[in-house]
């Protein structure tokens, strides 16, 4: 009954689910745990000592003893706790199982403790060195390249709670041709998204959207502002483009990773005592306070900007285990909301959607992904027309710029 296109598919249909579930389920356990050793950290433990979690000494004290339990962690890990985040892409090589255990608990320590870095790099790295290694023994003719792409595939759809991300990257680097279709070589890895994406569901809901007053119809003069919006955006970014391999050479001639590590947490503590709580962690939870609370001013929402993009590329620099685009949409939402503070005749959605747009762009190089988190965060289907009018200049402004990376001979 079936074309053998369709038996090729249904192959790896059962290895795509089961990835995609398991990829969900070390991502849910994974944040569990964080969430509730950030409790300990953040309310218990200052309750008990009777001291206010949101205190300059708090903060600073918890960022420093932070970046040395990281720095413990990935100096006596076997595999030296997986590559650094800072000069890898999102989806990188399989990392040996050996190091997997030293990179969960380095991602979980840094969680919890207020790292502004989010999950999605060391996530991926499990597992995709989970899937290459399991499956390259379960099936051996399935090839390591086809495991990758089912792992990450299944991540991006767990970390975003729709396989929708998953098709859009996945549509432009697995290019067709007339021999084998493109929704044919997206066929497995689409289903490890949607396993992924059900299976967080079933946990819980990532709250991405903010609410924003309803964009109405769209004017010629929004794509002008929204245009600009992009560029401030961008221009923001590059200036983190140029700092972070410069200050990841300087951190790294410390040599030694405690002192790496123990010496970005105490920069960290000083940026998130400048800037409060709210800049701290990945910042999904943080930007939903900037978008609801009423106190904010304009001097406000670019203190959080400035200081969680500092604090991103200290963080990435010194080499915590994370990624970089949940606190790159925090700068966005941050950005946005002064701009529109500073300027309300433009409305919020445009400046939150095209901030964000901008700046995960400039942190991705994916305009796809960019393109996807500005539509998730604003959730307004009148801003997708002039989302992919304004990424068009953007894409221009960005073309040959170098990648938020760091040089591989920095060490």
């Amino acid at each position: 009954m079936l074309h053998p296109r369709a038996r090729t598919m249904l192959l790896l249909a059962i290895p795509a689910l089961i990835i995609g579930v398991a990829s969900s389920l070390v991502l849910i356990v994974v944040m569990k745990v964080a969430s509730v050793l950030q409790t300990m950290l953040w309310t218990a433990l200052p309750a008990k000592l009777g001291v206010s979690a949101d205190s300059s000494a708090w903060i600073i004290m918890m960022l420093t003893l932070t970046g040395i339990a990281v720095g413990l962690v990935i100096r006596f890990s076997p595999g030296h706790a997986g590559p650094d985040p800072a000069q890898e892409p999102l989806i990188g090589a399989p990392v040996p199982p050996s190091a997997l255990p030293g990179l969960i608990v380095a991602l979980i320590v840094g969680l919890a403790g207020g790292v502004s870095l989010g999950p999605e790099h060391p996530i991926m790295a499990v597992n995709i060195g989970l899937a290459v290694f399991l499956g390259s023994r379960i099936l051996p003719r399935v090839g390591a390249l086809d495991w990758t792409i089912l792992a990450s595939a299944g991540t991006i759809g767990a970390l975003f709670g729709t396989p929708v991300a998953a098709a859009l990257i996945f549509s432009q680097t697995l290019s067709s041709n007339n021999d084998v279709p493109l929704w044919d070589k997206l066929f497995a890895p689409l289903m490890a998204a949607a396993a992924g994406a059900l299976t967080t569901s079933l946990f819980f809901h990532p709250h991405f959207s903010l609410s924003l007053p309803h964009y109405g119809q769209m004017q010629i003069a929004d794509i002008f502002s929204g245009a600009i919006v992009v560029a401030i955006a961008i221009a923001l970014g590059m200036v983190a483009v140029w700092c972070l391999p410069r200050l990841h050479r300087l951190m790294h001639k410390l040599k030694h990773p405690v002192l790496i590590l123990g010496t970005g947490g105490l920069i960290l503590g000083v940026l998130g005592a400048i800037g409060g709580t709210v800049t701290l962690f990945k910042g999904l939870d943080e930007m939903q306070q900037l978008a609801f609370s009423q106190v904010f001013s304009v001097s406000d929402y670019l203190l959080f900007a400035v200081i969680k993009l500092a604090a991103l590329v200290v963080a990435a620099a010194c080499g915590f285990r994370g990624g970089r685009i949940f606190p790159a949409v925090f700068v966005g939402v941050a950005l946005g909301l002064m701009l529109h503070e500073h300027v309300d005749a433009v409305p919020a959605a445009i400046t939150v959607s095209c901030s964000i747009l901008g700046l995960v762009l400039v942190v991705t190089r994916d305009a796809w992904l960019s393109l996807f988190m500005a539509a998730v965060v604003v959730p307004d289907t009148t801003l997708i027309p002039l989302l992919c009018i304004v990424m068009l200049p953007a894409w221009l402004l960005l073309a040959g710029k170098p990648m938020m990376m760091a040089w591989r001979n920095d060490r």
